[in-house]
């Protein structure tokens, strides 16, 4: 499981730190070096149409890594395999 989540690190995608929700739009907002703005409108709009956007941003969310990189996935995972 730890080279899952190294690969993930390895892609260069974060999570950003302007931050509504979870930061995802920021971080791809940061990779692709546009204004966050037109992420989350692209976002908005591909909300609109059917699909699963939303599945896609909790998706993100959970396995992109923060500024500190650390991934939500991977620290749940963690703490619940250290219980006794």
């Amino acid at each position: 499981m730890d080279k899952f989540f190294d690969t993930i690190r390895g892609l260069g995608l974060k999570r950003g730190p302007q931050r509504w929700v979870g930061g995802v739009c920021g971080g791809i907002a940061a990779k692709l070096n546009v204004d966050v703005a037109y992420v989350r409108i692209a976002y908005l709009l591909l909300s609109l149409l059917p699909g699963p956007a939303f599945v896609f941003y909790v998706a993100a969310w959970l396995l992109l890594p923060d500024q500190r990189n650390a991934i939500v996935l991977e620290s749940f995972l963690s703490k619940r395999s250290s219980r006794p």
